[in-house]
């Protein structure tokens, strides 16, 4: 804390030149070291290539003062408590969404910001999408509104507000408030005499809106860092955001990527050097000397405290502007705490019976029993292909058009990540055309189990007990004798029918048997019925034989085909049902006694 003074965290997101910058610039007074668009290719292609950090503040409102923590070491006594409006400025580009994610991740309320003269464009409504996964709280800001006819101003703004509240209509954020501004009058080749617009009623909007934030000094320390520079003779700077804990002069913390530890030589806060800080402030850390260079951003945290993964278990959500099916092997863009990286998915869902299961969001079961999906489940799912020509049951589609109330995906990275338990995850297919118009937001959950072992096929997945159920439909085509029947048609020719002996079939007249052991060359196999055929079975069952003793092959075509001529006999339905686990080593099959 410098001062008397709570930290709050508002991110400016919009589309490519809505111009955020220029809002974020009419609305600072103080600019951080990543402010402003300072890269010198951010300066020459005149869009944001990175995180931009800058401040204000204003009188603490009453309502927020029971989050002001204690006056600690760095307090000034008798000094009126402010709020610190932290801006973070996003890019707008498409190409750099990865960046936007991140930044989603730190802030306590978004502002949406529109080009009055365009309104919603594609990267407006994936920004949308992110706050409604990242962010409770929205202000919509209409920006530009000097570019509009000075006759016609109040029209237009009236009716983008109008189509903007539409917008809004379906999401978390309906009733969201929409204000107009101008933040940069004239554009950016104007000179800075023009003075912006609306900018003081923005701030008084900012400052109703902000809603409490959660601040929790304890547990372990985590930052996201977004900058990192070296000071000749002091050591290396990194500034970021602290995600959870509190730090202080003299601790040590770790660079997981680096692999390093080093020690806190001293701390700012936007210039203003304090000796300790907690979760929701924006920090600049000076450590010891490392290269700079190797640490653009990333996360840095109390020693020891986070873990690399290689792999994941993930509660998910298919986001519903995302078009298409989310399939079971496809790869995404996973972006995992503050990483992206490349993983492929598995979605599975509980058993059927659990479909009304109270959610989890805190842990994974290994104790429990999981169904394995082709694709994400939702309402109208289309049923997914099989891996055989056989009637199984299709995974992919919920039974009767019910879904689940919890899936989970199991996530697979290319590259080991190192992330925070409970992290936010989002799958996304970046490598999609940023000029479609179509959301490439797919999924986004909670990361619940990291598998930090490299050797994790072998060591952890045969724990987890996701199953597959396969449905196969036969027929009876003879009797052998009061105990036994010859079945077909439930296995092709080249199948070792051998792996299927001792598992119980159903007979569709409702007696039970057991596959008793192959029977010629052609697929076919036999079946004994411990408790015996009843005589209704052997009625069905024996006229069949006697018909196809008596025609030929053509005559009982000819006897089908003719309506006045008698039904043959009714087949009777051999049916094996059983469980197979995805990561069971020895594929064994297994059925409920």
């Amino acid at each position: 804390m410098a001062g008397r003074r709570l930290n709050v965290n508002v991110g400016v997101l919009g589309h490519i030149d809505s111009g955020k910058t220029a809002l974020a610039r009419a609305l600072s007074t103080t600019a951080s070291t990543a402010a402003f668009d300072k890269q010198p290719q951010s300066r020459e292609r005149g869009i944001t290539l990175d995180l931009g950090f800058s401040c204000f503040s204003v009188p603490l409102p009453a309502r927020l003062r029971p989050a002001l923590p204690g006056a600690g070491a760095d307090a000034e006594p008798g000094a009126e408590p402010r709020l610190q409006v932290t801006l973070v400025d996003c890019p707008g580009h498409a190409s750099l969404i990865r960046t936007i994610i991140g930044g989603a991740q730190i802030i306590d309320l978004m502002m949406l910001v529109i080009d009055v003269t365009k309104g919603m464009q594609t990267q407006s409504a994936e920004c949308l999408v992110i706050g409604q996964i990242a962010c409770q709280k929205l202000v919509v800001v209409l920006n530009k509104t000097d570019l509009l006819a000075e006759g016609k101003r109040q029209a237009a703004i009236e009716k983008m507000t109008r189509k903007m509240q539409k917008t809004l209509e379906n999401t978390k954020f309906r009733g969201a408030p929409i204000i107009p501004v101008a933040a940069r009058p004239g554009g950016p080749e104007a000179p800075e005499t023009e003075a912006p617009q609306g900018i003081s009623e923005l701030i008084e909007l900012l400052t109703s809106q902000i809603p409490i934030p959660a601040r929790d000094p304890s547990g372990p320390f985590l930052m996201s860092v977004d900058h990192c520079f070296s000071i000749k003779g002091q050591g290396t700077v990194m500034t970021g955001t602290i995600l959870s804990g509190s730090v202080s002069l003299g601790d040590s913390v770790e660079i997981p990527a680096l692999k390093v530890v080093r020690k806190v030589k001293s701390m700012q806060m936007f210039r203003t050097p304090v000796t300790s800080a907690m979760q929701g402030d924006r920090l600049g850390v000076c450590v010891t000397q490392f290269d700079p260079k190797l640490l653009e951003r990333g996360l840095v945290c109390a020693p020891e405290s986070l873990h690399t993964v290689h792999a994941a278990l993930v509660s998910v959500e298919k986001i519903p502007y995302f078009r298409g099916p989310l399939q079971t092997k496809a790869k995404f863009h996973i972006t995992v705490g503050h990483e992206t990286v490349m993983g492929r998915v598995m979605f599975f869902s509980p058993a059927p019976d659990d479909f009304d299961r109270e959610p989890v969001l805190d842990s994974f079961d290994f104790s429990r029993e999981y169904l394995f999906q082709e694709q994400y489940l939702c309402p109208g799912s289309a049923p997914a292909a099989t891996d055989s020509g056989e009637a199984d049951r299709k995974a992919g589609q919920a039974p009767e058009g019910c879904c689940p109330r919890q899936q989970w995906a199991l996530v697979e990275f290319e590259k080991p990540v190192t992330c925070p338990r409970l992290c936010l995850v989002i799958g996304s297919r970046l490598d999609a055309d940023i000029h479609a118009n179509a959301c490439r937001l797919a999924f986004h959950g909670v990361l619940l189990r990291g598998l930090e072992d490299r050797g994790y096929a072998e060591s952890v997945l045969p724990t987890l007990r996701v199953y597959k159920l396969k449905h196969k439909q036969g027929v009876v085509e003879r009797v052998m004798d009061d105990y036994s029947v010859i079945g077909r048609s439930l296995f092709k020719k080249e199948t070792n029918i051998q792996l299927f002996v001792g598992l119980k079939v159903h007979l569709s007249t409702g007696e039970q048997g057991v596959i008793d052991s192959a029977f010629g060359q052609s697929g076919k196999f036999k079946v004994h019925i411990p408790g015996g055929l009843s005589p209704e079975s052997k009625k069905i069952l024996t006229p069949a034989l006697k018909k196809r003793g008596r025609t030929g092959r053509g005559e009982a075509a000819r006897q089908e085909d003719g309506p006045e001529r008698p039904e043959p006999a009714q087949p009777v339905a051999l049916s094996l049902s059983f469980k197979r686990y995805v990561f069971d080593t020895h594929k064994r099959m297994v059925q409920s006694p």
